[in-house]
């Protein structure tokens, strides 16, 4: 299993304050007042608005974190790794994206020597899970990230070994891309199998045909299958709690990516990163543990001086997607803000977090994925939902969650992926213990019911503009149809009414939420006039003029 994280805004346990101060921040949150976008200037004419989006499916948002325990492992047989596992893909098809933690032992358990399908650590089937999220059109995030065995013990001192070290050797120079040649090695095999380059030198490939015991699959080259469109570097490199071995600023991480990204512009030679393999494939870098903006502008900055310039006088860059993590708290972004309590996402930094990142990306032509976000249903955790009058953790969870996913819509963060699938420790009281999506038993807890219910009704409407700040109401847009999320951003159990100008529409399909359920309860109303009014809370609700 993953190892559990630590990162300062994450990683809060381990630090836990006393019961006193838990108190005062809660009467904290109660009286701050939400972050939001400022209202637009097109006031509640709600259908006489302008039908522009910021493009961004909101069906990106739902994105969940997992292994491929999490999509093969047959529960009724263990040993059955050879196929998907239907109970646990059809939840999977749900989130309509996977972003898979996939260790670089699994696809080279033996140096020189790579293995897919099977692999030969854990016996696990890669093409039959990545062809059939291909299939069923899921976006599959291939996050390589750890080192294998071999490499720690032939590059790390026995006291030094940790499969979250940095991918080079341990007397190396981190700020060398060379150092960084075996991870991508691997990272250009991955690609030449996976990605959609069918014209491939084969010569270049390697793999382990030998069989581990009679009737054994036997691994094969494959090349350009057009499985898998993106790929991440790793995961949290500038994980600090670990120590230096594991740790790399800004300029160390850049010069690892380049070398993943093209061997660093083709000169670590043939069969050296992905774009070597793939120039199709896009490379995500690694999800920053604590999400400070300026660590990507010092890696901008590195490919400036070290990568040059391309012909359209952009800077050379060796990652096409910025990704982040951040959940929700009250932990500042100063890297010693330790947090005690989870909270609502409109109230926490998560949406100047995003404005930072997104303008960064604007000005780099660059999409920004957040690849790690999520709320524990164990109220000792430091990230723990909490009761709020009569909803149930799990319906925190639930409401905070698809809040999450709207706050990032609505400032143009491009797609969200949850930590994670399945609780890694059920009924555990730290941080990321009981952060599960879905239960044990292959059912979807509530949030999980919420995203599929959401993703159904209004999954390809974009963000358009957000028209009333509290009660928040947003406004989504799709060809020529509009569709209203309304909402008060708060963690108290407050209500509101609000009045939507629907202009001529004298009827209205108001969604509300269902736990339990595949698909969200439908209730169409008149309109006074083009005018309807609602209760609003905590939970959003959503509007169709028809």
């Amino acid at each position: 299993m993953e190892q559990l994280k630590a990162p300062a805004i994450k990683k809060s346990w381990i630090y836990r304050s006393l019961f006193l101060l838990v108190l005062v921040s809660v009467f904290a949150y109660c009286s701050k007042k939400a972050i939001v976008d400022p209202v637009s200037n097109e006031g509640v004419g709600g259908n006489t608005g302008s039908l522009e989006s910021n493009g961004i499916p909101l069906k990106n948002m739902f994105g969940v974190n997992g292994y491929e325990w999490n999509i093969e492992q047959n529960p009724n047989d263990v040993n059955d790794n050879t196929r998907v596992y239907e109970p646990k893909w059809a939840l999977i098809k749900g989130f309509g994206s996977f972003r898979h933690y996939m260790d670089w032992e699994k696809l080279e358990q033996t140096q020189g020597k790579y293995t897919f399908n099977p692999t030969h650590s854990g016996g696990w089937f890669y093409d039959v899970m990545y062809q059939r999220g291909k299939q069923d059109s899921v976006l599959m995030l291939a996050d390589l990230k750890t080192v294998p065995g071999w490499f720690l013990n032939a590059y790390y001192p026995a006291d030094q070994r940790d499969n979250e070290d940095t991918p080079a050797p341990y007397t190396s120079d981190k700020s060398n891309p060379s150092s960084y040649l075996l991870q991508a090695k691997v990272a250009f095999q991955f690609a030449a199998r996976y990605g959609s380059n069918a014209a491939i030198d084969r010569s270049l490939m390697s793999i382990d045909a030998s069989q581990r015991w009679t009737g054994d699959e036997i691994n094969e080259i494959k090349v350009g299958l057009n499985y898998v469109k993106y790929i991440e570097c790793d995961n949290e490199r500038d994980k600090w709690w670990k120590g230096a071995k594991a740790q790399q600023t800004a300029q160390e991480y850049a010069a690892n990516m380049s070398a993943f990204y093209d061997g660093n512009k083709g000169k670590m030679g043939k069969g050296v990163g992905v774009k070597s393999a793939d120039p199709n494939m896009l490379v995500v870098m690694g999800g920053l543990a604590h999400p400070d903006v300026q660590y990507v502008k010092d890696m901008v900055e590195w490919c400036r001086a070290n990568r040059g310039y391309r012909a359209d006088g952009s800077v050379d860059l060796c990652f096409d997607v910025i990704n982040y993590h951040y959940y929700s708290n009250n932990a500042s972004l100063d890297i010693k803000s330790v947090a005690t309590k989870a909270m609502a996402p409109e109230l926490s930094i998560g949406g100047k977090v995003a404005d930072d990142f997104v303008a960064l990306g604007k000005t780099l032509h660059l999409p920004v994925w957040v690849t790690e976000s999520s709320y524990d249903t164990q109220s000792s955790s430091p990230q723990g939902a909490f009761v709020i009058g009569n909803r149930s953790i799990m319906q925190t969870q639930a409401d905070w969650t698809l809040r999450t996913s709207l706050m990032y819509a609505r400032h143009g963060v491009e797609r969200v992926f949850y930590f994670q699938m399945y609780d890694d420790a059920p009924g555990g009281g730290w941080t990321y213990q009981t952060s599960g999506l879905v239960n044990d038993n292959n059912t979807r807890r509530i949030v999980a019911d919420y995203m599929l219910q959401v993703s159904k009704i209004m999954g390809n409407y974009a963000y358009n503009s957000t028209i009333s700040a509290d009660p928040l109401v947003d406004r989504y847009v799709y060809g020529n149809k509009v569709f209203y999320a309304l909402m008060i951003p708060d963690q108290m159990g407050r209500t509101g009414t609000y009045t939507l100008d629907l202009g001529n529409a004298s009827q209205a399909a108001v969604y509300t939420l269902k736990d339990g359920a595949a698909d969200a309860v439908k209730t169409v109303m008149n309109t006074t006039g083009g005018k309807l009014t609602l209760t609003v809370t905590e939970t959003p609700v959503f509007v169709q003029p028809l």
